[in-house]
């Protein structure tokens, strides 16, 4: 899943793919909070591949453009029973573009496994964010909190042979930044064996308030 949100006022403006909104609009309940007068929320679609030039709540230029990228992944928690198999917009990255600079941020949260397209947007990129969720295939399993794998979540975790830290070992982005850290993954302890790998490996671990100049 993915959404872009911008708020600048009050009214509320997304960005997402036609199945991401179809699927957070017709069967969340919880929308409803988000869409108490007319025009409170407006949805603005993004194809897959091709880039959308972002703009302000008053409609001006932003100076951005964003560009949906296909990801593998998985249904949609809250579409899980009612959808068998997840869609190409249904899980997605995103490749934000600054046009001054012409510097480009990718954001991926959720990735099932790696690709050829997956790979090629880490690789242009200036600064990468990227899925570190889990850092072990087992992770949960092993501490007792679900019997799910980090694969059954659509995760690729860091750690291991085919993990992305070993996977994405040659890519030469100047920024590389794990994010959507779930509080069982080692890495966020600061002087864990496994911080010390990643970022020995040139990684940084995402945390809260960070901000950085591309």
């Amino acid at each position: 899943m993915g959404l872009l949100c911008l708020r600048e006022s009050h009214p509320l403006v997304v960005y997402a793919t036609e199945s991401v909104r179809r699927g957070f609009v017709e069967h969340n309940v919880l929308y409803r909070t988000l869409q108490r007068f007319p025009g409170q929320v407006t949805w603005r679609t993004l194809p897959i591949g091709g880039e959308v030039e972002l703009s302000k709540g008053g409609g001006g230029p932003s100076g951005l453009s964003v560009q949906a990228l296909a990801v593998p992944g998985k249904v949609p928690l809250h579409l899980e029973g009612l959808e068998s198999a997840p869609g190409d917009g249904d899980n997605v990255g995103l490749r934000i573009r600054e046009h001054g600079s012409g510097r480009v941020l990718v954001y991926l949260s959720a990735v099932g496994r790696l690709t050829r397209e997956v790979i090629s947007a880490a690789e242009r990129a200036d600064c990468l964010f990227f899925d570190g969720t889990f850092w072990s295939e087992d992770e949960l399993r092993e501490l007792g909190a679900s019997e799910k794998r980090a694969g059954d979540m659509a995760h690729l975790p860091i750690g291991g042979e085919g993990g992305s830290l070993a996977a994405l070992g040659g890519l030469r982005t100047p920024r590389r930044i794990y994010i959507h850290l779930n509080n069982t993954n080692p890495v966020l302890r600061e002087d864990s064996p496994e911080r010390a790998t990643i970022e020995g490996a040139g990684w940084q671990i995402a945390r809260d308030g960070m901000e950085l100049t591309l």
